[in-house]
């Protein structure tokens, strides 16, 4: 019963980290029109408080993802919380009390973004270490929830605390930090490594010979993850576009709208990921009929203009990325070994993040060129997508009885492309 207890705390504190990576772009959002016309920002340069800690944070996940595979989890883990919440206040003292605060935003933004490479990407192999099985599973879809939770919640966080004063949200960023700080310290217990870590050649030939066996599938799990996160992020924007411009709603109210679909994508994530167990057909199945909701719904949304039918049809498309997402985590954090775990998911959280960044530019380009033309492409590359996951993401017959998610010793997941035959 004690080690249930633990374990229910241990679940806790893996699924604080991940949080704190969401709020922090997601809770600056509403501030950017208030931080533009105090500090006397053109359009460009307070987007960069965005683009600067998304672009840094993609390029230091892979490198922490290594530095927690050679020594461990929580030894990258809390310096990262630390030095985010580092960067907030930075970044808040110099926008109260600098006449030219825009640089030192940006350097604690910075800072941020190196801070959050080290949250969900290594969260997640984190939870991969600790729990097996159809826990594991479980986990992972917690994850997955609250990184979702964490999308609905902080824009309306973020403008609430504007309302005290625009630069409140740098200082929330450290004390978030401290709770989940805390609760990583004192109930995540990491087991003792058995062996020294390899060295760093002998560590990347392992890599590559793991992305030379299942690079194809791998890579296309990849590129499912990224347009999921891409296709929310854009529509997100695109939605945040016309509640305002064409519904005239603004502030709280819009926080609230623009948090259904991703309601939706959070709830269906934690159900996902509690009900898949160690099923791997039944992850293929979830994933390839999650690209078909989302097909349809891009499809759809082209010739809809009623707001209420929108975003209705709208949480179509959330359902499936709430389908999707904790498939694929759970196919990625058992692709390689413990050892090698933290670098693959990492790698991942990387291409995620780009999604996350190239979602509202590109939306906002399409927007211009046509908004029917905008639906119909995402539409098809949605498509696309799901063929892929279906044709490269190939699972071994040997595990449906594992659907209950029942306890199973056998805790190496056996996923084969598609050219590897099935009695190989």
């Amino acid at each position: 019963m004690a080690e249930h207890h633990t374990s229910g705390k241990t679940i806790v504190a893996i699924g604080s980290i991940p949080l704190i990576m969401t709020l922090g772009n997601s809770m600056l959002i509403p501030v950017l029109p208030k931080m533009k016309s105090e500090l006397h920002l053109s359009s460009l340069q307070v987007s960069m408080t965005i683009t600067i800690f998304s672009l840094v944070a993609a390029f230091s996940i892979p490198i922490l993802g290594y530095l927690s595979d050679r020594f461990s989890r929580k030894a990258v883990i809390i310096p990262a919380l630390i030095l985010y919440g580092l960067g907030g206040l930075l970044a808040g003292f110099a926008a109260a009390s600098f006449s030219k605060a825009y640089i030192w935003i940006l350097v604690g933004r910075t800072l941020q973004g190196i801070g959050a490479a080290g949250t969900a990407p290594i969260a997640m192999a984190l939870a991969g270490d600790l729990f097996k099985g159809a826990e594991e599973s479980r986990v992972l879809g917690l994850v997955e929830a609250s990184n979702g939770f964490g999308k609905v919640i902080s824009p309306i966080l973020g403008s609430l605390i504007a309302l005290i004063v625009w630069y409140g949200a740098f200082f929330a960023f450290p004390l978030v930090v401290l709770i989940s700080i805390g609760l990583t310290w004192f109930f995540i217990k990491e087991k003792e490594k058995e062996k020294a870590p390899p060295g760093v050649k002998k560590y990347f030939s392992g890599l590559m010979s793991a992305f030379r066996e299942q690079g194809r599938w791998l890579f296309t799990a990849y590129l499912a993850g990224a347009t999921c996160l891409f296709t929310l992020f854009g529509i997100l924007f695109y939605l945040s576009e016309i509640l305002e411009k064409t519904h005239n709603i603004t502030g709280v109210m819009k926080g609230l709208m623009l948090a259904i679909p991703l309601l939706v994508m959070c709830t269906t994530s934690y159900i996902t990921g509690a009900k898949i167990g160690k099923n791997q057909k039944l992850m293929k199945k979830l994933i390839v009929i999650g690209f078909v909701l989302m097909t349809i719904s891009y499809g759809t949304l082209s010739f809809i203009n009623n707001l209420t039918l929108f975003i209705t049809v709208l949480a179509l498309s959330s359902l499936g990325t709430g389908f999707i997402l904790p498939c694929i985590n759970s196919f990625i954090t058992g692709a390689v070994g413990k050892e090698r775990r933290g670098f693959v998911t990492s790698l991942y959280g990387s291409v995620r993040f780009l999604g996350v960044a190239i979602g509202p530019p590109l939306f906002g380009f399409l927007m211009e060129w046509s908004r029917v033309g905008m639906f119909l492409s995402i539409a098809g590359f949605t498509f696309i997508v799901g063929v892929l996951a279906l044709l490269m993401i190939r699972v071994n017959n040997n595990q449906d009885e594992e659907s209950s998610g029942k306890e199973e010793k056998k805790g190496k997941r056996s996923i084969q492309v598609l050219e590897t035959a099935p009695g190989r």
